[in-house]
């Protein structure tokens, strides 16, 4: 993270994007700060009805600033926009967040105020911050952590789609408990940082963890084997190659790939946050 930006002069030029779920989850919230913003700012609200229109209404932003209203999904779609289309550096975001608990984990880590009140005002009044960026080789974006667990044993066949899904993003969340039909299985990968060999093949990995520290342009690698040994170690880039993988990038599971390198971004995005935090 960079020091503090001041408020440029189109602070209170606003484009609202609210998320369709949002207005369904709690359309209250989504309400009041649209009412917040409106009564302080110059707002244009964009009650967006999916992807396509959120997509279009952002790149139509113009000079205007814009703030989102909605989850982690929400915030992560416009980042992944906005550095898609190269403007991510020229930018600075704003999030109300409205969602189930379970989806706004990463806005509250990355210093989000909870509440739809709270946020609305940050948006206003708040302080612009720059940002530190994980970026692949396939043009992904990773705002918080970067994860590859241990796979689940295997239970026998799922009876559903649902099933199959259910089970994968269990076992990218938290890592898989024993079970009778033995350990969780780890993977084969060779992680190298900078260049420099963390793990080869030859020694299977638990989990794997990368997470850009926000200061210094540099990632935080942690490395645990399947012997119980932690190895750690700061980069700019990060390659991971080997058998299949999939790997958690924030709040979305990707995958398969046999080889990715991520690599940080120093200062790539902006974010406001509460003044007295920045």
């Amino acid at each position: 993270m960079s020091a503090a930006e001041p408020p440029g002069d189109g602070d209170h030029q606003l484009l609202v994007l609210i998320d369709p779920l949002a207005r369904r989850y709690d359309g209250e919230s989504v309400r009041i700060a649209k009412d917040v913003l409106s009564a302080g700012a110059h707002a244009k609200i964009c009650f967006a009805d999916g992807p396509d229109e959120f997509a279009r209404a952002l790149s139509r932003r113009g000079s205007r600033r814009p703030v989102v209203v909605g989850d982690d999904h929400a915030l992560l779609r416009a980042v992944s926009q906005l550095h898609r289309e190269r403007e991510l550096a020229d930018s600075v975001l704003s999030l109300i967040p409205v969602g189930a608990a379970h989806t706004l984990e990463l806005s509250y880590a990355l210093g989000v105020p909870r509440g739809a009140v709270a946020a609305a005002r940050t948006a206003l009044d708040g302080a612009r911050r720059r940002l530190d960026l994980l970026v692949d080789d396939s043009d992904g974006v990773v705002l918080g952590e970067l994860r590859i667990p241990a796979a689940a044993p295997s239970t026998g066949p799922p009876h559903t789609v649902w099933d199959t899904c259910r089970t994968l993003v269990a076992s990218l969340v938290r890592p898989a408990p024993a079970s009778p039909s033995g350990p969780a299985r780890a993977h084969r990968l060779r992680v190298e940082a900078d260049g420099v060999l963390l793990n080869d093949l030859d020694q299977p990995v638990e989990g794997l963890s990368v997470a850009a520290q926000g200061d210094g342009g540099l990632a935080d690698v942690v490395v645990r084997t399947a012997s119980g040994e932690t190895r750690a170690a700061e980069a700019k880039a990060v390659t991971v190659s080997g058998p299949d993988f999939r790997y958690r990038a924030d709040i979305q599971v990707a995958g398969p790939v046999r080889t990715r390198t991520w690599t940080v971004h120093a200062d790539a995005w902006g974010l406001v946050l509460p003044a007295a935090d920045v």
